[in-house]
């Protein structure tokens, strides 16, 4: 397994490893293009996924944690895991 984002053609995806859990997470094309609002290329989707990385990473988490997913068994985010987890930070930020 790559320790290293990553982009992959074959399912259009940006695709990193889940610290703790051995297994990668992979985020679609179109969750991006609903978090970017624009049909992003790959480049978009590294600079997005680098701006906030501490959320994608905390939604893998939340999500292994919520859905019971076992150690080695990869998993995927949808752009509401991880626009949860930017407006868990947001509210945060503002004290909320």
């Amino acid at each position: 397994m790559s320790n290293e984002v990553h982009w992959r053609d074959d399912i259009a995806s940006l695709v990193f490893p889940v610290a703790g859990h051995g297994a990668i997470c992979a985020v679609h094309r179109g969750a991006f293009r609903t978090l970017l609002g624009s049909e992003p290329t790959p480049d978009a989707c590294f600079g997005y996924f680098r701006q906030f990385e501490a959320a994608f990473r905390a939604a893998a988490g939340a999500k292994i944690a919520r859905k019971g997913i076992l150690p080695g068994t990869s998993l995927h985010l949808t752009s509401r895991d991880i626009a949860r987890k930017l407006l868990e930070d947001a509210q945060i930020a503002n004290g909320e």
